[in-house]
């Protein structure tokens, strides 16, 4: 089965999984909800994911959750892009580990 999938971002940090998932589930069956967090905190990022098998519920959710309130921030949906759909390239395009870095071994004193 095909879900579609959605980014959910300016979460509360205290938003848990299943108030995203009450929030969505009144446009229809939602297949999964993944908040992220942060590994070294275990604390949310304000971000996070929803599945939905549905197109057009998707769709009605994301017209009517977009830009409003949810536990108390103005939240943003979005249909989710693929990892390699993203326009955002800033691993492949830095300079950081492409030859020079930091010197610590080559001093001379």
């Amino acid at each position: 089965m095909f879900f579609y999938d959605y980014f959910v971002a300016k979460l509360n940090f205290g938003t848990s999984d299943s108030d995203l998932q009450y929030a969505f589930e009144e446009f229809g069956e939602v297949e999964s909800v993944n908040i992220i967090m942060d590994k070294a905190t275990g604390k949310s990022k304000g971000y996070g994911f929803v599945e939905m098998p549905n197109e057009a519920d998707c769709q009605k959710a994301i017209q009517e959750l977009n830009d409003t309130e949810l536990d108390g921030r103005t939240i943003v949906v979005k249909q989710a892009e693929k990892r390699e759909d993203r326009t955002d390239n800033r691993r492949s395009n830095n300079n950081y580990g492409n030859g020079g870095g930091g010197g610590y071994g080559n001093r001379r004193y």
